[in-house]
């Protein structure tokens, strides 16, 4: 009566078997539950309901409640708790408050099944295999762990997905772009700074390794961090404790640091534009990400997985690509990787008039060089530093094709296989995990790199 009188859609089981032969059948929004009932017990119904679906609110009422049964109550998983004699106000109220608390929970699930859709890493081809089982290896430990790659292969979905597969789960991720943030500011961004520390800062403010206390700190590009920074970041990662821009007290911080850089970095020890001690505390676990033309089986899954995406949200759902548009994407070189590929498959969405994407389209919406890929001379580079450049990226493919086997990846360029080792430390790449036993590629797995 109280229920019709408000509006509410209601339907009645007179025990315990029948109510939950109705939750299977209806899927109810709501459940009101009796806990002495012929037939069954409400608290073994809580637990069959529950084991039917979790999620759904279960609101426990009793006329000999007692506070151990209603802990027992909602220990089982129940909502709330009503005594009988049932007041209509209190009753309206809990069911009120009961279903808005259940809309919240829905909607959470929901977003976060979407985050976790936007930053899925999508592809099963043996070279990202091998980094996700790396990943697997590293995320549950508290190591610091370096990104290396390309820009656009995806450094910040592997740093996610570190974070995600961490007992740090439960907390932040904060991430930090070390080359977007003004030379001025980063150690502010950084540290935090106290009301009064400099022009401008006219209260406090807390500094991302604050922040991300308990979770995961991404420290993206770290490469282009001034050197000024790169000793104060040094300290932070050897003490474990910071202070703010013009404070006195000192922070403990309890952080897990992943950093990631498109640069060489052995080279940028080498000519003194990175700190190699700051290189040697950030390299604890080095994984390369291999850049899209590596692992090109991944594209039509790929580009599948961002039509999903970006469909969605351009509220286009119908669009559909063909096989001719995936052999067109599939055959693209990919410059600019992940991220390029993300680009052209929104590119066509917005673009192209049909809901079949065919393979003209495609090409139209690509550079005008179709499979030619980007130059790789740059005014003002020494020739040494472009020499490095090609050579590491010649070898990270070889090495990704052949699975990080170093030997086969060696008889493949036609280089005896020392030569490729000592080739390979010097630009700072590794086969895969326990690639070659042996010699001088046993020095190189017992180096502890998680390289792919």
């Amino acid at each position: 009566m109280i229920l019709e009188y408000e509006n509410y859609e209601f339907a009645g089981a007179s025990n315990g078997p029948d109510g939950i032969a109705q939750v299977q059948r209806d899927r109810p929004d709501l459940v009101l539950l009796d806990i002495k009932m012929p037939a069954m017990d409400g608290m073994e119904v809580l637990r069959k309901i529950k084991a039917i679906d979790e999620t759904l609110p279960v609101v426990m009422i009793s006329g000999h409640g007692t506070t151990a049964t209603a802990v027992e109550a909602i220990r089982s998983g129940a909502t709330d708790f009503l005594d009988k004699p049932l007041s209509s106000e209190r009753v309206i109220v809990t069911i009120q408050n009961t279903l808005s608390q259940s809309q919240l929970r829905k909607e959470n699930r929901e977003l976060k099944l979407a985050m976790e859709s936007k930053y899925e890493i999508v592809g099963n081809s043996p070279t990202l295999r091998r980094v996700l089982e790396s990943v697997q290896r590293a995320a549950p430990t508290n190591a610091t762990v370096m990104l290396l790659g390309e820009s656009g292969v995806g450094k910040e979905l592997v740093a996610r997905t570190i974070h995600r597969n961490s007992p740090r789960n439960g907390q932040r991720f904060v991430q930090v772009n070390c080359a977007a943030i003004p030379e001025e500011l980063i150690e502010s961004e950084l540290f935090g700074h106290e009301a009064g520390a400099f022009t401008g800062a006219t209260k406090q403010r807390r500094g991302k390794f604050e922040r991300a206390s308990g979770g995961t700190l991404f420290l993206d590009e770290v490469g282009d961090m001034p050197l000024a920074m790169q000793a104060k970041l040094l300290r932070v990662l050897q003490e474990r404790e910071t202070e703010r821009v013009g404070g006195s007290e000192t922070l403990k911080i309890d952080v897990r640091v992943v950093a990631a850089t498109n640069r060489d970095l052995v080279a940028a020890c080498e000519s003194g534009a990175f700190r190699a001690d700051l290189y040697d505390r950030l390299n604890v676990l080095p994984l390369t990400i291999p850049p899209l033309r590596a692992h090109r089986e991944d594209v039509p899954g790929l580009a599948r997985h961002f039509l999903g995406l970006v469909a969605t949200a351009n509220d286009r759902r119908d669009v559909v690509l063909e096989d001719d548009a995936i052999d067109a994407l599939t055959a693209y070189s990919w410059p600019g990787n992940v991220r390029e590929l993300r680009n052209v498959i929104e590119r066509l969405v917005i673009l192209t008039p049909d809901t079949h994407v065919h393979g003209d389209d495609v090409r139209n919406c690509l550079p005008s060089s179709g499979a030619k890929t980007v130059g790789i001379y740059r005014p003002g580079v020494p020739m040494r530093v472009l020499v490095e450049e090609a050579e590491r990226v010649i070898l990270q493919e070889a090495i990704a094709h052949h699975g990080g086997q170093m030997s086969k990846a060696a008889r493949a360029l036609d280089l005896e296989r020392s030569h490729l080792y000592k080739k390979a430390r010097a630009l700072g790449l590794r086969g895969g995990p326990g690639a070659d036993g042996g010699g001088e590629g046993g020095e190189a797995d017992r180096s502890g790199e998680e390289d792919v």
